[in-house]
């Protein structure tokens, strides 16, 4: 009869162990790994709270697909954590296949990347995970903490006097798209020849260096669209990046790289604006070398 009881009370156990052993490894790990299941209550200053279609915002640390593993992603780079962790649930069974494969696409993660404010994107992002579904993933910042606080006194000295708080937004980005292009020339060098002389990859080239190429022009445009309250976004092709904009529910690209062509003798000192606030059909109609963007990606711009 002991036997009998024991063996069935063992069988209730491994039941409870299998029904439970998501919490159960949580219990565990965060015993023997304090404060490793990283929490998503905790968020810095640069926080977006807002949604897009290809990546949300969520708190489920449960995620049983590959869209609610990008969201669980997403909103961990968004929230400004630089290490995370999390475990895939028993129900979601291609979880680690999922992450794994996450792991190897770089153009996928490249995209997350692009919908979080500049300050909490990163240059470098490493995935580990084991067989009892325990992900951790470690970014490398674009942006040293020296950098930011740099850049965002900066940012806000601009801001005081740019913006036009009688103006329409419209007219603010205008005068911040021409302040960067006046202030700024494209780095050659750079692009053409590989030759790192400034931080032109990053809005420190533009404000401080006076130097930018893509993505210097673009996270510039970024942190000023940041401090309107413009709802925005980076977009990339696959050698080119820029700014998506939305304006009263609708959404326009923004080109300042595009808006500051370099002449023949090498200096930039043209503005233009015909990259400036257009639909996706006046950008392809422009040029299509550079500008051909994954529309399921960034598919607020498809109707554009």
């Amino acid at each position: 009869m002991k036997k009998i009881l024991t063996l069935a009370l063992l069988m209730i156990l491994l039941g409870c162990t299998i029904n439970y052993r998501d919490k159960i490894l949580k219990i565990v790990d965060s015993y023997l790994h304090p404060n490793s299941v990283t929490s998503l209550d905790v968020k810095n200053e640069y926080f977006r709270d807002y949604d897009f279609n290809f990546v949300k915002n969520t708190t489920n640390l449960q995620p049983n697909s590959r869209q609610e593993l990008l969201n669980v992603y997403y909103s961990f780079i968004n929230a400004g954590n630089d290490t995370f962790t999390f475990y895939c649930p028993t129900t979601y069974t291609d979880c680690i296949r999922d992450v794994k494969n996450l792991a190897d696409d770089q153009n996928t993660l490249s995209d997350i990347n692009n919908f979080v404010h500049p300050f909490n994107s990163f240059t470098n992002i490493e995935t580990q995970y084991d067989t009892m579904g325990r992900v951790t993933i470690n970014l490398t910042s674009t942006y040293s903490e020296e950098e930011k606080t740099q850049i965002k006194t900066k940012i806000d000295q601009l801001a005081s006097t740019l913006i036009n708080p009688n103006l329409d937004v419209i007219d603010n980005i205008k005068i911040i798209h021409d302040y960067i292009i006046n202030n700024t020339m494209y780095d050659s060098d750079r692009s053409d020849r590989n030759i790192v002389t400034y931080k032109s990859n990053t809005a420190y080239g533009p404000l401080f260096q006076g130097f930018g190429i893509c993505g210097g022009y673009t996270d510039t445009m970024a942190l000023f669209l940041d401090k309107l309250d413009v709802v925005n976004y980076k977009v990339s092709s696959d050698n080119h990046i820029w700014n998506a904009v939305k304006l009263n529910n609708t959404w326009y690209h923004l080109d300042l790289t595009w808006d500051d062509p370099v002449v023949t003798d090498g200096i930039s000192n043209v503005l233009d604006h015909d990259f400036f606030l257009i639909k996706t059909k006046e950008l392809l109609a422009l040029e299509t070398t550079e500008h051909e963007f994954n529309q399921d990606v960034y598919s607020e711009l498809k109707e554009a």
